[in-house]
């Protein structure tokens, strides 16, 4: 299960864009509410997440995604979002991060050591990564995006992983990419 957090704020394009890749490549997905049921997108787009955040069931997460926008900055005063961190990292579980985003796991130290991207200007909240400026970048169980333009190749990654080249290729010539 990939479960993607949304917080008001969120970059719309970047949560949706890779849902829809993951969807068509088998994956399960989950909406979360971290804000409420109903959450606004950047652009004013309401999406009425799947479940809220006290409703996650860490023991099926295979993947924890986090979109960026200026939603991140909820994510990261959310003590259940960090505890959702937390349990991806103490139980070897992937965690994605695009735009603004990776830098939440750049505060907690997660990409010391690590490749990573990120939205331009957060580069300095990403302590200890080796910064590109690639548009997906996947390190051990750690995978960020640089932003919106991006949002396809992080989705097309995610995919890659949780199933296989085959698939992430498949799909990427269905949708024309």
């Amino acid at each position: 299960m990939v479960y993607v957090l949304l917080a008001d704020g969120f970059e719309e394009v970047e949560a949706i864009e890779p849902i829809d890749i993951l969807t068509r490549g088998g994956v399960e997905v989950t909406t979360v509410g971290v804000t409420g049921k109903v959450v606004t997108g950047a652009h004013g787009i309401p999406v009425t997440a799947d479940i809220e955040i006290n409703e996650v069931t860490p023991d099926d997460m295979e993947l924890l995604m986090l979109p960026g926008g200026a939603g991140h900055e909820l994510l990261d005063a959310s003590n259940e979002v960090h505890g959702l961190i937390n349990y991806a990292v103490s139980n070897g579980l992937y965690i994605s991060a695009i735009c603004a985003a990776p830098s939440i796991l750049g505060k907690k130290q997660l990409l010391d050591g690590k490749k990573a991207t990120c939205f331009p200007g957060y580069e300095k909240y990403l302590y200890g990564a080796d910064v590109t400026a690639e548009k997906a970048v996947v390190d051990g169980k750690i995978i960020t995006g640089k932003g919106a333009g991006a949002a396809a190749e992080f989705g097309f990654t995610m995919l890659k992983i949780l199933k296989d080249a085959e698939t992430a290729n498949r799909i990427k010539e269905i949708m024309q990419y």
